[in-house]
């Protein structure tokens, strides 16, 4: 479960490689808004030949929204490449979701890929996305969902990120439409104002309470701010592993109910306590 996921423009070689050795949980290369209308080609051609080879990093790639003329040269230039998955711009309608996955098929199937193969990250970033996120939640291939809180907020006329409360809603639906899919928590969106650390720490804080998984980053300097509050503190974990044994001893003479540090514990307890230790190991692995 990646904490930081550093976006960078498919377009530009310094930047690709400067991303891959900045130390997130994962990189996106970007051949959707990073990247101009005229210079499509020129991104395909770069990612691809980037990706040819291994790389110590897992990669994402962003590709253009499913509704324009850029989705099939898209697909056809990184479908089949070894990568963690899609992420799918712009994403209104399970039709639009299963549309992709379509034609991904095939061009797995003609690679000599099982069907299925590649994993995809819808971005979530519109009214009728948020009010679709079940749907699109459900659709085959689809790992997560990614929050697009800078285009939601303009569409909406929010003051994004000075009036992120305004966004409380859909944070909360997407984290609910992805329990309720059975796949992994979401990813919150970018922050814009790349300096501003307390803020983006205040952001990352809020995502992490709803039930997110990791947050969107578009410069390295949020890295550090983003795994940190993203992973369980040195409390937690310690809180975490004394349940875990305390349970554990109980469970073996037959009681599943016990006291730890004054505080209740029981089975849905201790999952999560086992949850916290898993991304413990996870993150140092």
């Amino acid at each position: 479960m990646p904490r930081s996921i550093l976006f960078t423009p498919g377009d530009d070689r310094r930047k690709i490689e400067k991303a891959l050795a900045a130390g997130a949980d994962a990189v996106t290369l970007d051949l959707e808004d990073a990247v101009a209308y005229s210079q499509k080609d020129a991104a395909r051609n770069m990612v691809r030949e980037l990706m040819q080879k291994p790389v110590p990093q897992t990669v994402f790639i962003r590709i253009n929204a499913a509704s324009t003329d850029y989705i099939l040269e898209d697909l056809k230039a990184v479908a089949v490449l070894p990568i963690a998955g899609l992420m799918l711009a712009k994403a209104e309608s399970a039709e639009e979701v299963r549309r992709v996955d379509w034609l991904l098929g095939l061009l797995e199937i003609e690679a000599g890929l099982s069907r299925g193969t590649t994993a995809l990250i819808p971005f979530v970033e519109s009214a009728a996305g948020i009010l679709r996120a079940l749907e699109i939640a459900s659709c085959p291939r689809v790992k997560a969902l990614a929050f697009g809180g800078v285009d939601f907020s303009q569409e909406l006329g929010i003051n994004y990120p000075t009036e992120s409360d305004g966004m409380f809603h859909a944070r909360s639906q997407l984290v609910l439409a992805s329990r309720a899919a059975g796949i992994e928590p979401p990813l919150d969106t970018v922050l814009p104002d790349i300096r501003n650390t307390e803020k983006l720490a205040m952001e990352a804080d809020i995502a992490r309470k709803l039930g997110f998984q990791g947050k969107l980053i578009i410069h390295p300097a949020q890295i550090e701010t983003v795994n940190r509050v993203f992973s369980p503190s040195p409390e937690e974990i310690a809180y975490a592993r004394k349940v875990v044994e305390a349970f554990e001893e109980a469970e073996a003479g037959g009681t599943a109910v016990i006291q730890v540090e004054g505080k209740m514990v029981e089975y849905p307890i201790v999952r999560r306590a086992k949850k916290i230790l898993s991304l413990v190991d996870n993150n140092t692995a």
